[in-house]
């Protein structure tokens, strides 16, 4: 677990633009479970490629015309319980931190994995993003 003082701002690059913080399994349930429309949910990391690109790209992505109703962002490493409920939802990708899961309806339609993210712009990944948007929002 990181000290919160740590990730207070890699958390607020997220929450300042829009994102709901879940911290615990149940937070993630009522989302999923009560889910009509498109929700963002961004696995967060403190990893270097979720700062360099993971959210650079995400706050890029929802600057498009379409976009999910719904933000949502769990923390790796923080807050593991409601981490590990999200990835749930995210089956059958393995755990992968940082990623960005495109949900409708309660059901995964798109997701980026921590290799399609490593090494790739933000630019590049907010593009692979507007185009899901397109497609399912």
């Amino acid at each position: 677990m990181y000290p919160e003082e740590i990730v207070a701002p890699m958390k607020a690059e997220l929450t300042t633009v829009g994102f709901d913080e879940l911290r615990t399994p149940e937070e993630v349930d009522a989302l999923m479970n009560d889910m009509s429309g498109t929700a963002l949910v961004m696995v967060n990391s403190v990893c270097g490629c979720a700062a360099a690109n993971a959210r650079p790209a995400v706050r890029m992505a929802i600057q498009h015309d379409k976009k999910p109703v719904k933000l949502a962002t769990v923390f790796a490493g923080v807050d593991s319980d409601a981490t590990a409920k999200a990835r749930q939802y995210f089956l059958p990708y393995p755990p992968s931190s940082p990623s960005i899961a495109l949900m409708k309806d309660g059901k995964l339609v798109h997701f980026i994995e921590r290799h399609h993210i490593e090494g790739r712009p933000a630019e590049m990944i907010a593009e692979n993003l507007k185009s899901a948007f397109d497609e399912y929002c």
